[in-house]
């Protein structure tokens, strides 16, 4: 990992500048550990979304809706480096072309392992879903709990942040937005 050292000092700082003795033995491998979790929480700034799709677009004659829902995400608000995390659901209309199902996931994955603001990261999945696939529309709804509100600020344990992103069909006919959300706001299993 590019900054992995560099990542190993600031972290020592941290320790020292908070008060915390970095000798202590609970935290001799601490520098290390936040390094590396750092190189996980931010791959998705070392991916594009041609090697996430991978070729795995097909030609099919499907028009029906396609849903893929409860997609658990994890982020880090840009703003205080703190998780926020829930459920995506991404739907699409196919114009002649379907994603392999498992790239959906792989996309908000990208897109959530970069220091984001949830409503960012909606229009990123959308926009993405909407390049590689030209489908009819594609419609985003994320459900997130945001550490940044539940442990500072108004600490509200219980609040949950809900994003939208339509376009195509989904923008312009009611019935089409209608159903997708029908079929992730109820348990079919």
């Amino acid at each position: 990992m590019k900054n992995y050292d560099k990542l190993k000092k600031l972290t020592l700082s941290l320790l020292e500048e908070i008060g915390e003795d970095p000798d202590r033995e609970g935290l001799l491998k601490t520098p290390s550990r936040v390094a590396k979790s750092w190189k996980y929480f931010s791959q998705g700034y070392d991916q594009n979304l041609e090697d996430i799709v991978n070729k795995a677009i097909f030609n099919e004659s499907s028009k029906d809706m396609v849903v893929v829902r409860d997609v658990e995400f994890f982020s880090l608000c840009e703003h205080h480096l703190l998780p926020f995390f829930g459920k995506a659901h991404v739907g699409y209309i196919p114009n002649g072309k379907v994603i392999g199902l498992s790239k959906i996931p792989r996309i908000i994955d990208m897109y959530a392992r970069r220091l984001q603001v949830q409503e960012r990261l909606t229009h990123q999945i959308a926009d993405a879903v909407q390049d590689v696939l030209k489908p009819n529309g594609v419609a985003i709804v994320m459900e997130g709990r945001h550490m940044c509100m539940q442990m500072r600020g108004v600490q509200k344990q219980n609040s949950v942040t809900t994003t939208s992103a339509f376009t195509g069909v989904f923008m312009n006919e009611t019935k089409t937005r209608e159903e997708f959300i029908n079929l992730i706001s109820t348990k079919l299993h």
